[in-house]
Parts: C-alpha cells; sequence; structure tokens
C-alpha cells in the first residue's frame, strides 16, 4: 500500500487538487513535521479523511531510542508489519558559542538510515547479517527515518544535515526504492537535503555503481572496501565473489563526482587481518589515479565476533603510511561505542529482550 510518504511533490500534485494543496501538505509532513493528517490545520476536512484512507501516514513508530555519552543517538524503528530497522543519529560538532552565550556555529550532525530490513550482502564483521535478509524498505520508509529524526531531536526545517545510506542494509541492492527516496529528501519543497549531502555506502555491487553513475543523481560514493586483495575480502565480504575488487574500482573510475568532493573509501581496520604497513601499500597501488579519500574505522566489537578492535598505535602508522604517499586520510573516531551502535546491535537487542 502506498503512503504519503512514497510521493515525490509531483506525484502528490498530480495525485491531490487543486495541486498547491500538496505543497501545503509537504510543508505539514518536512517541514512542520506533522505525523497525521489531524494536525494539517489548512487542509480541508474531506480531503483529509480521503487522503487517510488511500494514503496513510502511520507507517512507522520509534520503539527505541540509546544515547551514548557522545551524543550519538541510535533509534529502533517498528514497521507496520512489525519489521524493525535501525538509524543514527551522529553529533559532528557542538554548538559553538562566544563569551557573550550567542551561538557563532550550529551543531553539526550525520544520519545514518537503513534501506533494507537485514541483508543479503552477508558481511562477517557486521551484526545485521546475522538476522539475514526479511525484506526491502520502501521510499517512504527510508524518507520517515529522517523526518522522524529531525523531530525527536527538535532540528529546525532549514537546519542541514548529512545523510549516510550506511544503516542496515545494501542500498545498491534495492536501487530503485533508494533512488526514489534520493528524489524525495532532495525536494526544496519537503526535506530539502541536496543530493550533495546525501552519500550512498556501498559494499561495492559494481554494475549497480555503474547504473547509478548513468543516473548523475549528484550523490556522493562511499566503497566499503575494508582489504585490498580479494582472498581477505571475500572473507569479509562474500559478496566480493560475483564483484570483486577490480570491478569496483573500475566502476567508481568512470562515476560523475562532484569536482569539490572525493571519492571515500571506508576502511574497516581490524587487528591482525588488515591493519599492517603492506596492506597499506596495496591499498596506495589500489587506488592510484583516483581522486579518493580513506576513512579509516576502528572495527566495533558485538558480542561473538572473533574480529577485535586494532590498537591505536597499528591505527595511526596506517594512516601515516598514506599520508606520507599523498593519499588523504583520515581516521574515524568511534561514536557511540557506549551504546549499541553498530549497525544490527540495537535491532538484536531488541529481539533478545535485553536492556
Amino acid at each position: 500500500m502506498k503512503t504519503l510518504y512514497d510521493f515525490t511533490l509531483e506525484e502528490l500534485q498530480n495525485e491531490v487538487k487543486p495541486s498547491f494543496r500538496a505543497k501545503q501538505i509537504y510543508n505539514w509532513i518536512y517541514k512542520k513535521y506533522a505525523t497525521s493528517y489531524d494536525e494539517m490545520k489548512n487542509i480541508p476536512k474531506n480531503l483529509k479523511v480521503e487522503l487517510e484512507e488511500k494514503y496513510p501516514m502511520d507507517i512507522c513508530k520509534i520503539i527505541r531510542i540509546e544515547e551514548s555519552s557522545d551524543g550519538t543517538k541510535k533509534y529502533l524503528f517498528q514497521y507496520k508489519d512489525g519489521k524493525t530497522a535501525e538509524a543514527v543519529l551522529l553529533l559532528m560538532k557542538e554548538k559553538q558559542k562566544d563569551e557573550n552565550g550567542n551561538i557563532t556555529k550550529s551543531e553539526q550532525y550525520t544520519f545514518c538510515i537503513s534501506s533494507q530490513v537485514g541483508c543479503k550482502v552477508g558481511c562477517t564483521f557486521c551484526l545485521t547479517a546475522k538476522g539475514g535478509f526479511v525484506r526491502n524498505l520502501t521510499p517512504g520508509e527510508i524518507v520517515t527515518q529522517i523526518s522522524y529524526l529531525k523531530k525527536d531531536n527538535n532540528i529546525a526545517e532549514n537546519k542541514s544535515v548529512n545523510l549516510v545510506y550506511m544503516g542496515m542494509g545494501e542500498p545498491l541492492d534495492n536501487f530503485d526504492n533508494v533512488v526514489k527516496a534520493i528524489k524525495i529528501i532532495s525536494e526544496e519543497d519537503g526535506l530539502s537535503i541536496s543530493t550533495r549531502r546525501q552519500t550512498i555506502s556501498t559494499s561495492g555491487i559494481s554494475t549497480k555503481i555503474a547504473k547509478l553513475g548513468k543516473l548523475n543523481l549528484g550523490v556522493q560514493l562511499a566503497i566499503s572496501l575494508h582489504a585490498v586483495d580479494d582472498g581477505l575480502r571475500s572473507e569479509l565480504i562474500p559478496m566480493n565473489k560475483a564483484y570483486n575488487i577490480q570491478s569496483i574500482i573500475d566502476a567508481v573510475r568512470e562515476f560523475p563526482i562532484d569536482t569539490r568532493k572525493k571519492v571515500m573509501f571506508e576502511y574497516l581496520v581490524i587487528k591482525d587481518k588488515n591493519d599492517d604497513t603492506k596492506s597499506a601499500d596495496k591499498l596506495v597501488k589500489l587506488l592510484n589515479g583516483i581522486d579518493a579519500k580513506v576513512n579509516l574505522i576502528y572495527f566495533n566489537p558485538f558480542p561473538g565476533t572473533t574480529y577485535e578492535r586494532p590498537s591505536k598505535n597499528s591505527m595511526m602508522r596506517f594512516q601515516e603510511y598514506l599520508l606520507n604517499k599523498k593519499v588523504i586520510c583520515t581516521i574515524r573516531e568511534s561514536k557511540g561505542i557506549d551504546i549499541s551502535a553498530a549497525c544490527g546491535q540495537l535491532k538484536e537487542k531488541e529481539q533478545n529482550g535485553n536492556s
């Protein structure tokens, strides 16, 4: 069943007459964060009754929130069929004030949102894989994660946030619905989050990277690389057997990137697996000729995993090697490590009835 959140503005204008009502409705749900038709004071009652029957708004609810000491908040959403998916709000920079208490810089947020319930990729370092794949999220189920996060945190409608499709699921495995969500989210009369603030983080379905590139939506690209040879990558990401490293690199070279941006390569560092300088040297060679930025990520342990968090020294050595070879490289400081911040952890906790 289609919901109100599944419509682009143009589609809603074709559906609702007179068409100016569509902009009013968009204003209510994406600027004022209305979650019911009853809140839409300037919409005629008969239209609200008709729309509520055809296109419901109560498609999900927040059933659990965990908040970290660093400001990270993990949300568990439950949809109408009882299935759940996660989203994370990351406080990247806190509000800054001058000596008089006036705000000089506002907060900076990044939302990590899910595109599927479960995941087909089966990464051995990710808890989401444990539950297997259940279903794709609809465009509306993706979009509501953002409006609910903005509402719950009192984030003003005109406040820019960054989005990363990096929660549960492989976004390019839910290609059509994710593309539709991108278009809805970037509507100026809606959430108005520019496509250049939206990043698709993929495990590397090279054929879909090429397909996304041809659409030229203006989104940014992040590749979950994590290894520099196919043997280890296939252990970490079994899908690598179908889409190997070279096919991914070839697709990335053809992807249209904003000249002000770089292709992000996510590299999850696991102790004694891929944290040595030999791996760093291979990575430099692999990325030769690509306008790339490498983001080193500490492995975030979860119950039952055999992988371990690397030492700070090994992370620093890896970063220093790349920087010396003129490859831009940052270390992402782990956020939410005191809560269920790794993908799938909060869902697993809720299913097992843990507090």
